[in-house]
């Protein structure tokens, strides 16, 4: 097993995020947010019994996850990959291929790592980390670590967003938020206790329900345990982007009402 020296990780990482403004508010989530997740899955990896250097290389692909973010606001002033480019491809680019020209900064995998013998998991851990599912092919070990990113990715999406509010992250109001409705695949995918693909949401009410659908596909008990001890889960269900008020449709505030009774006596068994 590789020894990872984490202090230098760490300052690689500070060296390379540097260079793209961290009094960006946008930018700075994202270096937050990094951070988080890498100590997510450091907590999630001993929790599990893992190796102590399995535990460190859980932290970094954790550290690496979202390293395409920051070129991809650069490039297209935006975090929705439908509108520019994967960001966990840009990722890949960023640290196994070659730079644009003009980016301001410029890094490798090298400057995390020495040893390569890890590079194809690390590659998969960043690539597969915001995929609706993983690659069936991926053998057993990477995939354990596929899955320890992406719970801790999750886990710390549900922070950024129960400390966020609705205008902030969907662009709409809390007027017009409350106005809309939950479609019906949205709905469906609760019921079948799975996350939420992108196409199956279309209005802002369906959003929440695909939050707050991360707790059915935490692979982990550990990330389980961790996701109900954090407690955004649970201000997502009570005040949703900190929003008390009722939905203006009836009809849509009694199915919010059953969401909630229904996830959290699934959390008291999970």
């Amino acid at each position: 097993m590789t020894v990872i020296d984490r202090d230098r990780a760490s300052e690689a990482f500070k060296t390379y995020t540097d260079a793209y403004d961290a009094t960006n508010p946008r930018i700075a989530l994202k270096i937050e947010h990094t951070y988080h997740v890498a100590e997510t899955c450091d907590a999630v990896a001993r929790e599990q019994g893992w190796g102590p250097e399995e535990i460190d290389l859980a932290w970094l692909c954790g550290l690496l996850h979202d390293m395409g973010r920051f070129e991809q606001l650069r490039r297209w002033d935006t975090f929705k990959d439908a509108d520019s480019i994967s960001h966990a491809a840009l990722g890949v680019e960023v640290l196994f291929d070659e730079h644009p020209a003009d980016a301001p900064a410029t890094t490798s995998i090298r400057d995390f790592i020495d040893n390569p013998a890890e590079d194809e998991l690390i590659r998969a851990s960043i690539a597969y980390h915001s995929d609706f599912r993983l690659p069936a092919q991926l053998d057993t070990r990477t995939r354990r670590f596929c899955d320890i990113v992406r719970d801790g990715d999750k886990i710390d999406i549900m922070r950024t967003i129960a400390d966020s509010t609705v205008d902030t992250i969907l662009k709409v109001n809390e007027d017009a938020f409350l106005a809309s409705h939950f479609s019906a695949p949205t709905l469906a995918a609760f019921d079948e206790h799975r996350c939420v693909a992108r196409d199956e949401r279309d209005e802002p009410a369906d959003y929440l329900v695909g939050l707050i659908c991360f707790m059915f596909e935490l692979v982990y008990p550990a990330s389980r345990a961790l996701a109900r001890e954090q407690d955004d889960i649970y201000r997502l269900l009570d005040a949703p982007f900190g929003i008390t008020r009722p939905f203006t449709d009836p009809a849509t505030q009694a199915t919010w009402s059953r969401l909630k009774d229904e996830l959290r006596s699934w959390l008291a068994s999970a």
